[in-house]
């Protein structure tokens, strides 16, 4: 039986939630502004978890670097305009984070993206005033795969990492989360970015986030 943990941390996009419909709206219209062709949905979706200029690679192919920096700050504004028109959470989260809250574990966020982006999103899903931590991508000098985000967010909620289990989509999450010493989730129902979660050496590989309850001991 695995012990219970003192909290439970997430990565946001692509863990938590699908916001992949918001982000390639986002990038259709810059597409539409700038005179190109709309990107392919698909292949840029498999991609969110690395961030925007990642997308912008995708939508953007033969886009050197000066031109994808060039295009990312207005990527982003047409992104927060529409920050949570279609994100929803994966199915079986809404279930998940009830039954944590229900159990007494704390729960949190730790995410590379930027807070002017990820605390909007929070609030508009309504768990601001929920999570036990929200760590973003500008709150410390580093980002993940770096331990340092999932270290704060553990002191954030005031719980051990040792007693914290870390879920996520990448494998930076699963590398940052094995360095802060929580145990490990992949969430193989994210996006992966073309990753094969079972060889990220994560401690257990979950399909959905019903397994993850059910971990909990949630039915």
């Amino acid at each position: 039986m695995t012990s219970a943990p003192q909290a439970v941390l997430f990565d946001l996009d692509g863990t938590l939630v699908d916001s992949a419909p918001d982000l390639i709206g986002a990038l259709q219209a810059l597409c539409g502004e700038i005179g190109e062709a709309a990107p392919d949905a698909d292949a840029v979706r498999t991609v969110v978890s690395a961030g925007g200029r990642a997308m912008l690679r995708r939508g953007l192919p033969g886009f050197d670097e000066a031109a994808i920096e060039r295009h990312l700050p207005r990527f982003l504004a047409l992104y927060a305009d529409r920050i949570a028109q279609e994100t929803q959470p994966y199915a079986g989260v809404v279930e998940l984070l009830e039954r944590l809250e229900q159990g007494g574990i704390a729960w949190g966020i730790v995410t590379n993206k930027p807070g002017w982006l990820a605390r909007p999103l929070v609030e508009q899903l309504g768990w601001a005033s929920r999570c036990a931590a929200l760590v973003s991508g500008d709150c410390l000098p580093t980002k993940k795969p770096d331990p340092e985000p999932v270290l704060h967010a553990c002191m954030q909620a005031g719980v051990e990492p040792a007693r914290t289990w870390f879920v996520g989509d990448d494998l930076r999450d699963i590398q940052a989360g094995r360095a802060a010493g929580a145990r490990t989730f992949a969430a193989a129902w994210g996006y992966l970015d073309g990753g094969d979660p079972s060889a990220w050496q994560a401690d257990v590989v979950v399909a959905t986030p019903p397994d993850l309850t059910r971990l909990l001991g949630g039915g």
